[in-house]
């Protein structure tokens, strides 16, 4: 039984259904582009054309780059009226690390998909978090801005993606980009299921009123967080700004005419996010009202639009 969207390229597969080759043959899942002499099949791979994700080949997007949207969740910490125990900070952080590596690991599997095995090969496809590590974007670039502006700004290692290897580049470049925030509002789905299950279902971790707060238990507040911290990631990623997710979909809509002029922002990319986040307080804003959106469509999903 072959799996879904893999060989059938009729008009009702998926958009990233691999092609059948001209011969009819099939070769562990790739496309066949010829035979050898010795009638093995085989692919003839589109060149690599590059491998640093911060500079795009020539004519094309490069991978999109998860920005981690520290500041909107530390102010939310800040806000709290008792601070979090170190217990249950050190929670939120490993699902968030978590998170980001299912969000990594969606950008690979649908560029696999959409016909390129460069994440695959390079073991990119992974729920393990450390392969999505970064050493100054995840590390030193959060500590340095949090110790210089008084909060962290940083990011996860983006899943390489050669642009030439998809099927419909500008198309696919969009798809792979969408996989990653639709992956962490498919979270924020498991983390509120578990949370209505445990407090509403089970009667545990529920918060108790004590004079003018609400004293909430360790569990309840790792969930919560867990919740708002990958609908922060996936509305804060698609903003239209290279080399955000968001900017892969936008360089799709756009008229060719306009691609290149688009793209060239991809090199100032992180210090204009960063000019915006630090100064623009319009910005966030705008976050924030896309998580609140996306909060209730998360809630109308897991309790059937109220009726649970």
């Amino acid at each position: 039984m072959e799996s879904a969207g893999s060989w059938d390229s009729s008009a009702g597969a998926a958009p990233c259904a691999r092609a059948r080759s001209p011969d009819g043959g099939r070769f562990y899942g790739h496309r066949i582009d010829g035979f050898n002499r010795r009638g093995v099949p085989v692919r003839e791979e589109p060149p690599r054309a590059w491998y640093n994700p911060r500079f795009p080949p020539e004519g094309g997007p490069g991978p999109p780059e998860d920005i981690i949207a520290f500041t909107p969740a530390l102010l939310a910490l800040a806000a709290e009226p008792a601070p979090l125990p170190p217990v249950a900070i050190a929670l939120i952080v490993a699902f968030l690390v978590i998170s980001l590596g299912v969000h990594e690991a969606a950008h690979g599997w649908v560029a696999l998909q959409c016909g390129d095995t460069t994440a695959r090969d390079m073991g990119r496809i992974t729920l393990n978090p450390f392969a999505h590590v970064d050493l100054f974007m995840t590390i030193i670039l959060p500590v340095l801005s949090l110790l210089t502006f008084g909060f962290p700004f940083g990011g996860a290692k983006p899943v390489p993606v050669n642009f030439h290897a998809l099927r419909k580049p500008y198309r696919d470049m969009a798809l792979v980009a969408i996989a990653g925030p639709l992956s962490n509002i498919l979270l924020a789905m498991v983390f509120f299921l578990a949370q209505k299950i445990i407090v509403e279902e089970l009667g545990l971790w529920q918060p108790v009123q004590m004079g003018l707060g609400v004293v909430k238990p360790i569990g309840y507040s790792v969930l919560e967080y867990s919740i708002y911290l990958n609908l922060i990631l996936a509305a804060f990623n698609m903003l239209p700004i290279p080399p955000l997710d968001g900017s892969r979909v936008m360089t799709w809509i756009l008229p060719s005419s306009l691609r290149p002029a688009y793209m060239r922002f991809e090199g100032f990319g992180l210090l204009i996010i960063f000019f915006l986040i630090s100064m623009v307080p319009a910005v966030l804003h705008f976050v924030w009202t896309m998580v609140f959106w996306l909060a209730r469509f998360v809630e109308a999903v897991v309790t059937l639009g109220g009726s649970w």
